[in-house]
């Protein structure tokens, strides 16, 4: 059986890593069949073998003759107690992700994670792209909650993900903000991309990618607004940012802005930020699908500390 050649094309998120560590998370192989292919010349770029200590850029162009038998790295299995399964079928699950779980492993993260978790419970979920994201067509930070759908085959897989390309999934936030926020519906258009001074974090810049926000106010309370948001695109941190970049960050989000005298008086140690509602076609029998997640116990009690008037 002739080898397969695969042109790629480095995403963003691996941009200034070793070829090495960017193509284990890319494609999903183990690190050492990476390293071989390396030694063996089998990775290029514009004609030339690359190094192991070569670093990526984004949009650069590489070439990857995979082996014959395709070597992964195993899922690393995060149990989860309580994993929240809101939808199951043969072709694609709808879960309520809890706060402190990550949609799928990355490096410097050893927490639980939606992979590892439904692998841990037995769920068997898609091998399409790289492996460690088997399955995972969006995500979620580690500190928001809420709706989440994961593919369980290559088709769902494929369809869900063109699905988010197009913008044809409707997702629904809910965000309780600093201030009282006017005009009271609006839309937030504002370029997104890293911050450039600081790591880790996205800033409003004006070379960034086209980044769009629609919010819609739900209720003021005292000092602080609850809004109804909806992503037309979805960029990293987008929400966090966007609403950092108009002087109301969510509330518990210290490191977009918010006040910490406030965060702790809420008793809200991540951004107030859930993943309210998800509205898709069903990518294997088209049907209509919709879901509702209820806020969490820790938003909760935030709500019922505005409701008792604690803000300072």
């Amino acid at each position: 059986m002739a080898r397969e050649l695969r042109t790629l094309s480095v995403p963003e998120g691996v941009a200034g890593e070793r070829i090495d560590s960017a193509l284990v998370r890319v494609l999903g192989l183990s690190r050492s069949a990476i390293v071989r292919l390396i030694d063996d010349g089998d990775i290029t770029c514009a004609g030339a073998p690359l190094g192991k200590s070569d670093r990526v850029t984004a949009g650069q162009v590489i070439e990857v003759l995979l082996p014959d038998t395709v070597e992964r790295e195993p899922i690393p299995l995060t149990p989860l107690e309580g994993l929240d399964i809101v939808y199951n079928d043969d072709h694609i699950l709808v879960i309520n992700k809890p706060v402190g779980c990550a949609a799928h492993p990355s490096p410097g993260w050893h927490g639980p994670t939606v992979v590892g978790a439904l692998a841990a419970a037995g769920y068997t979920i898609s091998t399409s792209g790289a492996q460690e994201r088997a399955g995972i067509v969006h995500r979620l930070d580690v500190g928001t909650s809420g709706l989440m759908v994961v593919a369980k085959t290559d088709r769902a897989f494929t369809v869900l993900k063109e699905a988010f390309r197009t913008r044809s999934v409707d997702k629904t936030y809910h965000a309780l903000i600093q201030g009282h926020i006017d005009p009271p519906t609006g839309t937030i258009d504002a370029p997104i991309d890293r911050h450039p001074k600081v790591d880790h974090r996205f800033a409003v810049v004006a070379d960034g990618k086209e980044s769009i926000t629609h919010y819609e106010l739900i209720e003021y309370y005292r000092a602080v607004t609850m809004v109804k948001v909806e992503l037309e695109t979805g960029r990293t941190h987008q929400i966090r940012v966007h609403f950092n970049a108009l002087g109301h960050p969510l509330v518990g989000d210290t490191i977009y802005g918010a006040d910490p005298v406030l965060a702790k008086a809420l008793q809200m140690s991540r951004p107030w930020l859930h993943a309210k509602e998800l509205r898709f076609d069903h990518p294997i029998t088209g049907e209509s699908m919709e879901f509702k997640a209820p806020y969490p116990d820790d938003l909760q009690a935030c709500l019922a500390l505005l409701s008792d008037a604690v803000i300072p």
